[in-house]
């Protein structure tokens, strides 16, 4: 068995398929075109939330931090995560959140499932909780691996002792330090192509007792 499970929060541990999406949709906004050119490298992390930012506070020029925390209430759970998790736990198995979403609502999920460890990108604040124009980034989304390298230094095992769970061809990153890597409900068809070109197992939301067993067996 692994030490350690490393999920990607958005569309895998929830139903919501990006916390940034749904802040978009809070304030009125879309960012796809933004999507397309971070893609492209066109666009740097920090650049990539900044624009963000920027749409959202043309809808709206001040942000609360407790307006995002509202933006998030009725955010559920992937059906069976709460008990895959356990199940992992019992079994001596670390389970971490590795994830380029928003850490407010990361954080949540985190809280909820009860997890041992979780990192995430995030909006930055002042003292009052209005929001700033520029983010906070701890996760590349591209390089999601050096999360992986930093907790495995903490716990004192390799990353060979680790499987990442993701849906987006994006989250392949986590395992280029020599971590495993599976793929869970992919939705998105150059995410669904990118597994299948590179022979990465797949497990659709319906087989979540699969991919427990294939967690447990590896």
């Amino acid at each position: 068995m692994p030490r350690c499970v490393a999920f990607d929060c958005d569309g895998v541990l929830t139903q919501n398929v990006s916390s940034w999406k749904t802040l978009h949709q809070h304030f009125g906004t879309t960012s796809g075109d933004l999507y397309q050119a971070y893609l492209d490298g066109q666009l740097t992390d920090e650049e990539f939330v900044r624009e963000d930012i920027i749409r959202w506070k043309a809808s709206r020029p001040r942000i609360h931090r407790d307006e995002v925390v509202r933006a998030f209430a009725g955010s559920r759970l992937m059906p069976g995560m709460r008990e895959l998790v356990a199940e992992l736990q019992s079994n001596d198995i670390d389970v971490i959140i590795v994830s380029a979403g928003v850490d407010v609502y990361v954080a949540m999920i985190a809280q909820m499932l009860k997890v041992d460890d979780w990192i995430a990108n995030g909006l930055g604040f002042d003292d009052d909780g209005w929001m700033l124009d520029d983010g906070v980034i701890r996760v590349r989304a591209n390089n999601k691996s050096s999360a992986i390298d930093q907790f495995c230094e903490i716990r004192g095992y390799p990353p060979e002792d680790v499987i990442c769970v993701g849906d987006s061809s994006v989250d392949l990153s986590m395992s280029a330090s020599g971590a495993s890597f599976v793929g869970f409900n992919p939705t998105r068809d150059i995410d669904i192509e990118s597994f299948l070109s590179l022979g990465v197992r797949v497990f659709e939301k319906e087989q979540i007792l699969d991919l427990k067993n294939h967690l447990l067996s590896s």
